[in-house]
């Protein structure tokens, strides 16, 4: 048996034919573009950019130096009194991680069309979606601390809206733009939809919403303390109080013990998630 040479040359009189060069004018206009409208937004408000006074960081730098100050020295004998708040933050996080992670289940399912062949429920499910997740959750939490007052229960309304909103958006993209061939075989073998979602969508889409679930259970705490500033409860109410009497001492020792228990909840939610993927 005769091998094949791979690096012959070609015979004579035979011209090899190049591919052409890829062109790069579309690369060079879209870099020129990104160049020219960073400039308009920046340099240019008289044609609507944005007013960048960058002067003015020099001249009330002495306002904010002593604030700074504070910050580098965290009074930690405010500690104690931080105990509280916190253990409310996080029981509004765990709380409305779990409620949105109950509900988001069905809802996704409605909202991916793998899942539901009906087109019309899914686009309105789409759009109510989709304005959940348009709402800040600031506007979320004053609303909500006007209807039933300062405190937890508006935080965790919040929370559970925000969860929502993201888990249904991003675990349905993803059921959308996978291949599902056991759909089909459910499908040929006679069974429902609703059969089908239960015994061979679901056990596929665990690992998504698992993921989800435990990434915004990290970022409730976060948000927790960003919604204090509206009165929603938790470590970002205290937060705020010690802002407005300007002890920033006491300031730093919160977003420390907050930076200390998100990386905890990162740590423990990248464990479960090499269990559960």
């Amino acid at each position: 048996m005769t091998a094949t040479r791979t690096d012959a040359k070609p015979p004579s009189g035979t011209d090899w034919q190049l591919p052409p060069r890829p062109s790069t004018r579309l690369r060079t206009a879209l870099i020129i573009g990104a160049v020219a409208a960073f400039t308009i937004a920046t340099c240019l408000p008289a044609i609507g950019g944005v007013q960048l006074d960058f002067g003015a960081l020099v001249s009330h730098w002495d306002n904010g130096s002593g604030l700074l100050l504070q910050l580098f020295q965290p009074d930690f004998a405010f500690l104690p009194r931080t105990v509280q708040p916190m253990l409310e933050t996080l029981q509004m996080a765990l709380v409305g991680a779990v409620a949105a992670a109950l509900l988001s289940v069905p809802l996704t399912l409605w909202a991916a069309a793998p899942t539901n062949p009906n087109g019309l429920s899914r686009r309105i499910l789409r759009a109510i979606v989709n304005v959940v997740r348009a709402v800040p959750d600031l506007v979320y939490a004053t609303i909500l601390v006007a209807m039933v007052g300062v405190g937890a229960l508006p935080g965790l309304l919040t929370l559970f809206l925000f969860d929502l909103g993201i888990i249904v958006k991003l675990v349905s993209e993803a059921i959308d733009s996978a291949d599902h061939p056991y759909i089909e075989a459910g499908t040929a073998a006679g069974g429902t939809q609703t059969q089908i979602n239960r015994v061979t969508v679901l056990p596929q889409v665990w690992p998504l919403f698992a993921n989800q679930w435990l990434y915004t259970l990290e970022l409730n705490v976060r948000i927790s303390a960003i919604l204090g500033i509206v009165g929603a409860g938790g470590i970002g109410r205290l937060l705020d109080e010690r802002r407005a009497f300007y002890a920033y001492d006491d300031v730093s020792v919160i977003v420390l013990e907050i930076l200390v228990v998100v990386v905890l909840i990162e740590v423990a939610s990248n464990l479960l998630r090499r269990r559960l993927v």
